[in-house]
């Protein structure tokens, strides 16, 4: 834990200190884990300070300051799919008032942008980006709290309120979607082309 449990309780108790410390102390590794969920460096901040906002709202409801962390991954994890749910509405009615030829341009323009964008990033990080992408926010969610920010399935029980061996099935059908996703694209096709030349 980056904080003692004494300034958990303090902060549970109404001091304001103990509380701005808790969220200095958080700060950095929650916006990073809320980059990479919603995928928008542009709104890290809002969604960053609604979890900061629900904590200090809710820090009395806390049991016990051991399960803090995945309580507060819990509270990240519930911003971010809110953000997602309501970027995925605004869209829908976006692309409801359009013409079918402004969906298309729409579609051509942030395709070049995607592209342009991708030209920036290094090449591992763009296939994981791309195959996350390539599957649902529940899956993305779950393996990037897992494979990237690096939980435990023990903290994964606590964020999720499920027993372990149901969290091992959902890892493992995630896992097994991300690879489908990886076959389906072009640097799966390619890997599997230089495997074969290397056979021959």
């Amino acid at each position: 834990m980056l904080v003692e449990h004494d300034r958990i309780e303090r902060a549970q108790r109404g001091d304001d200190v103990a509380f701005n410390e808790i969220v200095q102390a958080y700060r950095k590794r929650i916006l990073g884990t809320i980059a990479r969920l919603i995928g928008r460096p542009e709104d890290v901040e809002d969604v960053g300070q609604e979890v900061f906002v629900r904590l200090y709202f809710s820090l009395d409801q806390l049991r016990t300051p051991e399960v803090f962390e995945p309580w507060l991954y819990r509270l990240t994890v519930n911003a971010a799919y809110d953000y997602l749910r309501r970027q995925r509405r605004r869209r829908e009615h976006r692309m409801a008032d359009f013409s079918e030829q402004q969906v298309l341009l729409a579609d051509a323009d942030a395709s070049t942008r995607e592209e342009d964008e991708s030209r920036r990033r290094s090449q591992v990080r763009e296939l994981v980006n791309s195959l996350l992408s390539a599957v649902s926010e529940e899956d993305r969610v779950l393996l990037t709290l897992k494979e990237v920010e690096g939980l435990s399935l023990k903290e994964l029980e606590k964020i999720y309120r499920v027993k372990e061996n149901a969290l091992k099935v959902r890892l493992f059908r995630a896992r097994q979607r991300v690879l489908k996703a990886f076959a389906r694209s072009g640097a799966g096709q390619e890997a599997a082309k230089a495997g074969s030349a290397k056979a021959i």
